[in-house]
């Protein structure tokens, strides 16, 4: 039996408070990313071939998710069949561990699918929290979940106004931090959803400080400019603060330069999260 090359959609989950990103980095460097873990589990299955997975949607430092997506070719040894989305899902599970990165799903995909550019939109969720005046009162397990506004009030109706004019189609150059790859890549964005709501209630909430509020802020679009979520974020927490009116953030949003997004108002990645990655029905019918 000659070899055979399949192609695979991997669904996967990670913290990302120890990683350098989701983005494979040299081995040499100190903190890896999320990408370097990943392949070295599928190395460990004793592949034919060098797997190189090809990451949907790109998170840094700090930044969570709870569903990223890669695409990945794995050529077994001769006579070997192709894995079943099954076995690979908990191939890659057993060796990742002790990781904080679990596969949560794998298919087989036709030859010519890519993560990336079959993805129909990304959506990610930033949680916030107020109701404290003291680190400590803090649960030290969400520390790296959320965005800590200590002795704060929010206008949350003030947010979702705001938000809402974030909504449908424009120019966010403002919105988007420069970066190398930025002069190739159009500015011209899609927001499909931008949406403020109170987070349930955790356990360590309800044990722990029952004064805590979390709110989550959704947003939704095909794709986004580097770094486009949390500078959102971090002007619909000014306009709730009321630091910044609704006419200012207009200001910004038309203006369209990224130079003029006021400094330190940036949202930290620490409560930013990935949380879906659509596709069409179709790209995940192969029998697996």
């Amino acid at each position: 039996m000659e070899n055979c090359t399949a192609r695979y959609l991997i669904f996967f989950q990670y913290l990302g408070t120890k990683y350098s990103g989701v983005m494979k980095t040299p081995p040499h460097q100190l903190t890896l990313g999320v990408q370097n873990y990943l392949e070295t589990a599928l190395q460990k299955l004793r592949l034919e071939n060098e797997a190189s997975l090809y990451i949907s949607s790109r998170t840094d430092a700090g930044v969570h998710a709870l569903c990223n997506s890669a695409h990945v070719d794995i050529q077994r040894r001769s006579g070997k069949p192709p894995f079943s989305g099954k076995v690979l899902t908990e191939a890659l599970n057993f060796h990742l561990k002790p990781e904080p990165i679990s596969v949560i799903g794998a298919y087989r995909v036709r030859e010519a699918f890519h993560a990336r550019y079959r993805a129909l939109s990304r959506t990610y969720t930033y949680r916030l929290v107020t109701g404290f005046t003291h680190h400590a009162q803090l649960p030290v397990m969400e520390r790296n979940l959320c965005w800590s506004l200590r002795d704060t009030e929010l206008d949350t109706r003030a947010i979702q106004e705001a938000a809402s004019s974030l909504l449908g189609t424009h120019d966010f150059s403002t919105f988007r931090a420069l970066s190398s790859e930025t002069p190739f890549k159009s500015p011209v964005k899609t927001l499909l959803r931008a949406q403020l709501q109170p987070g349930q209630e955790s356990f360590a909430q309800r044990h722990f400080n029952r004064n805590l509020q979390f709110w989550e802020l959704t947003f939704k679009s095909p794709s986004f400019l580097y770094k486009q979520v949390r500078r959102m974020t971090g002007a619909l927490v000014a306009v709730g603060q009321g630091r910044l009116s609704l006419s200012q953030l207009q200001e910004l949003l038309e203006v369209r330069d990224s130079l003029a997004y006021p400094k330190n108002m940036c949202a930290p990645p620490t409560g930013l999260f990935l949380t879906r990655v659509e596709y069409e029905d179709s790209d995940l019918s192969l029998d697996t």
